[in-house]
This record gives structure tokens, C-alpha cells and sequence, in this order.
């Protein structure tokens, strides 16, 4: 190959070795590779195929720097040499358009000399009037002699590059079918790798990576570890596999041709559907909770994120001697929010689940709940900084219900492992809540986030009740390079009333992708497993649903696999992202909603997030007083942890003493308490009551002083 890409290795300087009867061993430039054979026959095979290939690329590297002429130009002195050649033929090429100039201005003045000629009568003007002629002859001659002879050094020129030009568009053109070719044989070995899996799926117990696995395995699994190769590091297809459906959209007759026998079915036996409805605006969102005129004015703006440089040898300096659950992270990776205050962003769109809560058809409902589902991730994109982690008991209220019905509130319930959970109930008939835990994994270049936990929604009307889980957000070029952030995996939203789903797949990143990035599929389909809808977008700005006509079985595709051929109405928006406020570059891409999730309130519980002084102080551009402060509050929740870690030790002492049957209990939540979930069979924290009204007498004598 022309250049190096990862999983590659120079033959033409690598080293060739054997270990033992079936081992090769491939060395070049401190990369390692392990080979293992089945036979030493099938061993002996691949090296000799290895040293012929090897030559074979010596031998080429060795042509290319002999033959000058044949050598690609791809060194900066080959770069300056062609463009010293194209300043020549520039320059030619200025002579032969002034030669061109000149000859038509010659062969004008000897074209009216001639004209001249012929209508003269007297001898004696007649010679004059020849020789005058015959000067603007030979001045044309020479002119045209200048410009063969100039047209004669262009086509020396161009001869002489001529063949150097050709083999390296041939060279080009080679490169690019090999990397085709390359591409396609990959694909081709995915999926018949995937196929062989599932096909046999009793085979997984025999990976190394199982409790099962036998000594030559853990050997090679330590080789392979040993490499500069991270065995963890995550590799997406080079081409990804395309969506298992097709999309076809009817022209209009077909639509009028269908309506009568097929819609009225589809849509579970609503005689309007809602996907044709005029009214319905194509490019904004139903935004009839917005148009009431709020009670407060709401900020639009935060102070701007200050251009401090972070030193990371003084960060170093100050953990030297300190234990590594003591090491404090600087604000300066930070967004001045709480995770519990990002959690509360989901509810940016919720006049998607206002209007949801006014749809008779549950399809209907489905596709605005996954539009939903899609939007909580539109304000990800450019949001790289992490937000604060919550002390233990912090909780926060979004309360909007004079002017979007809802109220919300988020409690800190555990630290380790971090949790939090969320409810929200709203008068325009719906009922939110859930508990997430965060789950990480660093992987050297990039960062995992696993969001643990189901989100819950209720519809008081209906009584249908909406299950879903998040997907996995990955954090790129944590070590070098700009940051960057992707969603990837699938979503499957259940109504657990009447069993229909929608499975929502969020398409990773792919360089060899055609589509576009960061795409939302989807399809919502009954009971029964018959599709409706198709979903389609992108988590960072719109959704769009399309009603299903019918579908057919088609051919199969590059991948082998056969495709559902959907036959849709045109799409109709569901969700489209509100753009972000003016100057939100240097307020951390903060949403209009994120501007004013941590203005100062009053009447708000003591441990709410707005009250945290080191987020307060970061706001305020104070970032080296919020870094005293944060540690501060970290050292003080660590002495409350361990005086409730003594508190146990003397429980649990004095009930083997005394064997009086009662347990401690340890950190228990203020506003949510643990119930066993009917539909997911999970334990988590529900609310229990007792924080709005608490509110209303402005008593918080239960509230812990935490910060």
C-alpha cells in the first residue's frame, strides 16, 4: 500500500521469524504480530509466501529509486519539481498566445496591403506599394517561425513528462481498485464470519474470553496482549452493515390508490391518520406549550467560558504524595451544571410527549415517544466538557409548570456506584421517571459511557406505559487531537400495555461509510411483529416518520442479506433541533433550556445543585476559587463517608453483642425510596413524596448540610 494505516506492517523492512513448529513471528518498526498455523506445513507455506512477497517489495522499492523517471511523486523534492514544470509550461504557453496575437495582427495589416494591391493602376505607386507588402511578408514569417518554434519546445516538454504523468495516474488508479477490492473483501469476510456465528452459536463457549478456555488459548490471548496492539481497543467495520430495509416512497396516485384499502388497517383502525395531516408544520415542532407567555423571564446567557490554558505539570505537581481517590480534577475540564442538571435536558422537547399524550392511535404515539428518545442526545454534540459529579443527597427541581405543566426533580442516591434518579410528572397527562447509573470505560484513545438503568414513561389517559434504555456514548481523541462525541447502538422501546415496539438503531461513525453520520433508523411495528412506521434522521438534528403502504420481500443485497422493501407515504417531521443561542461557542454550546438550568431560585431545597458553590463560582469565570472549593466539598464528603462507615462497624458490633435481630441500615435517599419493579423485575429508586410539599412550607430541617 501507498501509506501506512493501522493493522499494516512494511514488508520490505520487516523482520521474518519462526518460533516453533506452527508460530510466525512479524516484526517491523517495534510493531509485533503473532502468527499460529494449524499444521507446519500450512506454516512453512505462509513464510514462503511472506520472504516471496518480501522480495517482491524490495525489489519494486528498489525500481522506484533507480528509474527517475518511473518514481511517484510523492517526496517534497519530486512536489517541487513538478511545480517548477507547470511554471515552464505556464510560461510557454504565455509565449504562444502573444505569437497567436501578433499573427493575427500581421495577417490583418498584409490582408488590407493585398486588398490595396489589387485596386492600384499606376506603376510607380504599385512598387511602393509591393515592397511595402513584402516587408509585412517576412515580418509575419518571422513572427510564425517564433511561434512553431515555441509550439515545437512546449511538445518536447510535455513529451518528456508525458510518461512520468501516465504511470502515476495508472499508479492512482491501481491503488484505488485495490483499496475497493480490499474494502469489499472485508465486508464479504464480516459477514460470513457473522453468519458462521450464528449459525453456530454453541461455538462462543470456546472463545478465550470464556470461564472455559484452555491453557494454549490464555497463552495466545497473552501474546496477542503483549503486542502494541490494545487488545481492547474497539474496531468498527470497515463498511457498515446498511439498514436490513429498504424505503420506497409512493408517488401520488399510488397514495390516493391505496387510501381507502390500506390505511385505515395500518394505522390500527383510526379512520385520520395523522401522518397526512396538513396542519401539522413541516419544520417546527408543536410547540403549543411555548406560546403561553411565561411567568419569569429566564436568562439567555451565562458568563463567558474564560480562555484559561490548563497546565497539566501543575496538576501533576499537586498529586505527588497523594492517594489516588484524593487526587482532585480541576474545574477546567468541566461544564459549570451538575449531572443531575444534564439529566434534567432531556426535558428540552417535551412538548413531544404533551402532544404524544394526545394521540388516540398508540402507533402514532410510539413514533413521538421515540422522537423523544432521539432528541435528549441533540445537545451532545458539541458538549465536551463533563459536567460536575453530585455530591451524595444533592438533588435538583426544574419546576415549569406555570408555564410548560411539568415539574422535575433529581436526587443524588448513590455514590458508589454513581446513581441518580429522576421524576416528572406533567399536567398535560404524562409521567416520567427513571434511575441511571453511569458505567465508564477507558480505552487509551477513547472514552465509554454506558448509561445503566430504564427510562419510564406513563400516559395517564391511555394507561400505556413506554420502557426504553440508553445507548452508549463514545468519547474520541481523549489523549491528542480535538474531541469528538458519537452515539452507538440500538433502542428498543416497548409499550408494555400493548406490547408494540420500535427499535432504534444509532449508526456509529464509519470513515468508509457513505450515509451520513450520526443516523437514526427505526421502525415501530404492532404486536404481531407487522412495521407501520419508518423512522429516519439524525440524533443531532431532526426525525422524520413515514407511514408503511406495504412491504415486500426484495433481492438479496451486497452482503447477501435479503431486505424489506417498505412502500411509505412522503415523511413528516416529528422533531427538529432548535438552534443554539447567539454566542453559545463561548458559553460552553449551552441549549436556550441549559442557559437557565442553573439561574439562581429562590425557595429551592438547601441541597440543590444551583446552591454548590464551586459550580457557582466556575459560572462565574472564578475557576481557581472554584478549585479550592470543590476540593473542599470532596474532602468533606469523604469524612461524612467514613463516619458513616464507623457508624456501621459499631451497628454491626453491637448487634453481635446483643444478637437483637435488628439491622442498620446504611445512607437511605430523602425523596426516593427502593421498590421492585413490575414490568422490568429491576430494584430501583422511585419517588416517594414529600419534596413539593416541603417546599410549600419551606421546611428543609431534613435536608443534610452538605455543602
Amino acid at each position: 500500500m501507498a501509506h501506512t494505516c493501522r493493522g499494516t506492517i512494511n514488508l520490505a523492512t520487516a523482520h521474518i521469524d519462526t518460533e516453533d513448529a506452527c508460530n510466525i513471528v512479524l516484526s517491523s518498526g517495534g510493531r509485533t504480530y503473532h502468527l499460529k498455523a494449524s499444521t507446519e506445513v500450512e506454516r512453512q507455506r505462509w513464510v514462503t509466501a511472506l520472504e516471496l512477497a518480501k522480495a517482491k517489495a524490495i525489489r519494486m522499492m528498489n525500481d522506484q529509486s533507480d528509474d527517475s523517471g518511473d518514481e511517484e511523486p510523492t517526496s517534497q523534492s519530486d512536489r517541487s519539481e513538478l511545480q517548477g514544470t507547470l511554471k515552464i509550461l505556464v510560461s510557454k504557453l504565455d509565449d504562444l498566445s502573444t505569437c497567436n496575437d501578433l499573427i493575427a495582427k500581421h495577417g490583418a495589416a498584409l490582408q488590407r496591403s493585398l486588398s490595396e494591391l489589387e485596386g492600384l493602376k499606376v506603376p510607380v505607386e504599385g512598387g511602393e506599394k509591393i515592397k511595402a507588402v513584402n516587408e509585412r511578408a517576412t515580418l509575419f514569417r518571422i513572427t510564425s517561425n517564433a511561434m512553431i518554434n515555441a509550439c515545437r519546445d512546449f511538445l518536447d516538454l510535455a513529451e518528456t513528462h508525458s510518461r512520468r504523468w501516465q504511470r502515476a495516474l495508472q499508479y492512482e488508479r491501481e491503488q484505488r481498485t485495490h483499496l475497493e477490492e480490499t474494502i469489499e473483501q472485508l465486508a464479504k469476510q464480516h459477514n460470513s464470519l457473522e453468519r458462521a456465528w450464528r449459525e453456530a452459536p454453541t461455538l462462543v463457549s470456546t472463545t478465550p474470553s470464556a470461564p472455559t478456555a484452555n491453557k494454549g488459548g490464555s497463552e495466545r490471548l497473552h501474546k496477542e496482549e503483549a503486542s502494541d496492539e490494545d487488545g481492547d481497543t474497539e474496531y468498527f467495520d470497515a463498511m457498515e452493515d446498511s439498514p436490513a430495509f429498504i424505503t420506497v416512497t409512493a408517488t401520488e396516485n399510488t397514495q390516493q390508490r391505496r387510501s381507502q384499502s390500506n390505511l385505515s388497517g395500518a394505522s390500527g383502525g383510526q379512520p385520520n391518520d395523522w401522518n397526512q395531516d396538513n396542519n401539522m408544520s413541516p419544520g417546527h415542532n408543536d410547540v403549543s406549550g411555548k406560546e403561553l407567555q411565561p411567568c419569569r423571564q429566564r436568562r439567555t446567557r451565562v458568563p463567558d467560558k474564560p480562555n484559561y490554558s490548563l497546565n497539566l505539570w501543575s496538576i501533576m505537581k499537586n498529586c505527588i504524595g497523594k492517594e489516588l481517590s484524593k487526587i482532585p480534577m480541576p474545574v477546567n475540564f468541566n461544564e459549570p451544571l451538575s449531572m443531575l442538571q444534564r439529566l434534567s435536558e432531556d426535558l428540552e422537547y417535551h412538548e413531544l410527549l404533551d402532544k404524544a399524550a394526545r394521540c388516540d392511535s398508540s402507533l402514532e404515539q410510539m413514533c413521538l415517544v421515540a422522537a423523544f428518545s432521539v432528541s435528549s442526545y441533540s445537545t451532545t454534540i458539541h458538549r465536551t466538557a463533563k459536567p460536575f459529579n453530585p455530591l451524595l443527597g444533592e438533588t435538583y427541581e426544574l419546576d415549569r409548570r406555570e408555564e410548560f405543566g411539568y415539574r422535575s426533580l433529581c436526587e443524588q442516591v448513590s455514590h458508589h456506584p454513581p446513581a441518580a434518579a429522576h421524576h416528572v410528572i406533567s399536567q398535560r397527562g404524562w409521567t416520567l421517571w427513571q434511575e441511571i447509573t453511569i458505567a465508564s470505560k477507558f480505552r487509551g484513545k477513547y472514552l465509554s459511557i454506558m448509561p445503566l438503568g430504564a427510562i419510564h414513561l406513563h400516559f395517564h389517559s391511555s394507561g400505556n406505559h413506554y420502557v426504553w434504555r440508553k445507548v452508549t456514548s463514545t468519547v474520541h481523541n481523549i489523549i491528542v487531537g480535538k474531541l469528538w462525541i458519537d452515539q452507538s447502538g440500538d433502542i428498543e422501546i416497548v409499550n408494555q400495555r400493548t406490547k408494540e415496539t420500535c427499535q432504534l438503531k444509532f449508526s456509529p461513525y464509519s470513515y468508509f461509510s457513505r450515509d451520513v453520520p450520526r443516523k437514526v433508523t427505526g421502525v415501530v411495528a404492532d404486536s404481531g411483529g407487522q412495521a407501520h412506521y419508518v423512522l429516519s434522521g439524525t440524533w443531532d438534528d431532526k426525525i422524520e416518520s413515514a407511514k408503511i403502504l406495504q412491504s415486500s420481500r426484495g433481492g438479496s443485497g451486497s452482503e447477501g442479506k435479503q431486505k424489506t422493501v417498505y412502500q411509505t407515504l412522503s415523511p413528516k417531521l416529528l422533531w427538529k433541533k432548535y438552534p443554539l443561542p447567539d454566542n453559545a461557542e463561548n458559553m460552553y454550546f449551552f441549549s436556550a433550556l441549559a442557559l437557565t438550568l442553573n439561574e439562581q431560585e429562590d425557595a429551592v431545597g438547601v441541597t440543590d445543585s444551583r446552591l454548590r458553590p464551586d459550580q457557582r463560582l466556575m459560572e462565574d469565570g472564578r475557576w481557581d476559587e472554584a478549585n479550592s472549593e470543590k476540593q473542599r466539598l470532596e474532602e468533606k464528603q469523604r469524612a461524612v463517608r467514613r463516619r458513616r462507615e464507623a457508624d456501621v462497624s459499631d451497628a454491626l458490633d453491637e448487634e453481635c453483642e446483643y444478637d437483637s435481630g435488628k439491622e442498620y441500615e446504611g445512607y437511605q435517599p430523602l425523596w426516593f425510596h427502593q421498590r421492585r419493579d413490575s414490568v422490568t423485575g429491576e430494584t430501583n429508586f422511585v419517588y416517594k413524596g414529600g419534596y413539593w410539599e416541603a417546599k410549600e412550607r419551606q421546611d428543609w430541617s431534613m435536608c443534610s448540610n452538605i455543602f
